[in-house]
């Protein structure tokens, strides 16, 4: 008797999962299926598992499909499995490809293609409906968001768009996406919701498009390069009682929260300064040195201007900046000053200049170093004037850290409210993001 092992979370059990669990059983004559808890669920980076497990397990049986099932509770066991049941051949989903290669020692390993439709009607009985999400843009940022939603239940990419056919096509078929469009109306016409990860200069025309066909909306830093805009089109999905998120994944990061937290908490006194760094260095030719929305400040600036509001608000009194420019007009490297009524604040970023990418936060009781890169805040230091005083907190940060922006993405349009990055605060970047850019009109006369 050949025998086949496959594990997975099966929540909010779809046409999807039937059909795996119909093709491993195909594969031999025995079926064993491994249902993974809530804690192991979260321990390996899936962020919102919605069904208990007793229910996912009832929905597995249910398909009449599965020989055996067992519960997956800890790291190592699928070894332990393996060789406890005797198994001839282990099988997951394609999205796993290469990833359970080293079980091959033990058995036959085989990554079966996933179900590229798998928005039609659901198999559980309170018919909770998939969110289908449609991707704009197949770049660099896209290609990293899809390994991301696989941690997120209930929400799932159906299509891709380009203008460029043939580049929506190559990433169709790359990540098992049923729908390839360069045909707004027609890429619409198969979503719910869309999330934007176009060139910079697009985002907002997409952004409006997309809220005018009643589509919510997760887009990429920036949101818009003027505050006008930027209200523009929160005002749009107020009106059409849509969800506009602006995709900074820092915003949504359990760390950062944290942080956040613990600035509040007065722990540190009252804050006077913050100095927040991103840097990165990028090769001559790359996206981030062409066109009119390429540099350092609109590339990064978003993530230490989010950070700052966080921590002082939306409210400063004054903005000014100092940039260095190469011969395309293109800034390398630049700084910000924001003065505050009892507060200033400064962003250094910078795309052919690398500096030490942490956060400095300086109270009237202590400081608060946050350990490079800052961004994925996984380590602070809490500084008093008495070192023995001082504490360090520590958070996790999983994979690319874009699952969490996609959870609570998929949250605030199941209703529940979202207060991690507030409308307020993506409207003031946008407005510093504008006057950046005139700052930089006159310093090119």
């Amino acid at each position: 008797m050949k025998k086949v092992i496959t594990y997975g979370s099966f929540d909010l059990f779809h046409r999807g999962h039937y059909n795996l669990l119909k093709r491993a059983k195909q594969l031999g004559d025995y079926l064993i299926v491994g249902v993974t808890t809530e804690q192991y669920d979260k321990s390996r980076g899936k962020l919102n598992v919605c069904d208990s497990l007793s229910e996912r397990m009832e929905s597995v049986r249910k398909t009449g499909l599965a020989d055996e099932i067992i519960v997956e509770d800890h790291i190592g066991q699928k070894a332990e499995d393996i060789l406890k049941y005797q198994v001839d051949i282990l099988t997951v989903g394609s999205d796993w490809i290469g990833e359970f290669d080293h079980f091959r020692k033990y058995c036959e390993v085989i990554y079966l293609e996933r179900t590229k439709d798998i928005s039609s009607t659901m198999l559980r009985t309170n018919n909770f409906n998939l969110v289908r999400l449609g991707i704009v843009g197949s770049g660099k940022i896209a290609g990293r968001f899809m390994p991301e939603i696989k941690y997120v239940s209930g929400i799932v990419p159906v299509s891709v768009f380009n203008p460029r056919l043939e580049g929506a096509k190559s990433f169709a078929e790359k990540f098992g996406l049923k729908f390839y469009e360069d045909d707004w109306e027609t890429f619409l016409s198969k979503i719910d919701a869309v999330y934007i990860a176009s060139p910079h200069g697009t985002h907002i025309d997409y952004v409006m498009r997309a809220l005018e066909g009643n589509k919510h909306v997760l887009c990429e830093k920036p949101l818009a390069f003027s505050g006008e805009d930027a209200k523009r089109a929160y005002a749009l999905a107020k009106e059409k009682k849509l969800v506009l998120m602006e995709a900074i994944k820092t915003a949504y990061c359990p760390g950062f929260h944290q942080l956040v937290g613990v600035v509040q908490s007065g722990i540190i006194g009252t804050v006077y300064d913050v100095e927040a760094c991103f840097t990165k260095l990028v090769p001559i030719g790359s996206r981030e040195w062409t066109g009119e929305y390429a540099g350092a400040f609109s590339e990064l600036a978003s993530y230490p201007l989010l950070g700052i509001s966080k921590i002082l608000g939306v409210n400063y009194k004054s903005v000014r900046f100092e940039s260095f420019w190469n011969e395309q007009q293109t800034d390398i490297y630049s700084k910000a000053y924001l003065k505050y009524p009892n507060a200033a604040a400064t962003v250094k970023v910078g795309i052919g200049v690398k500096s030490l990418g942490s956060m400095l936060i300086s109270g009237t009781r202590g400081f608060i170093e946050v350990k490079a890169p800052w961004w994925k805040t996984t380590e602070f230091g809490v500084h008093y004037e008495n070192p023995a005083n001082d504490e360090v907190f520590f958070s996790r940060y999983l994979g690319e850290g874009l699952r969490y922006e996609i959870s609570e993405f998929l949250r605030a349009i199941l209703g529940h409210n979202s207060n991690y990055f507030p409308a307020e605060e993506s409207i003031a970047i946008a407005a510093v993001m504008e006057e950046f850019r005139k700052d930089r009109e006159r310093c090119m006369k």
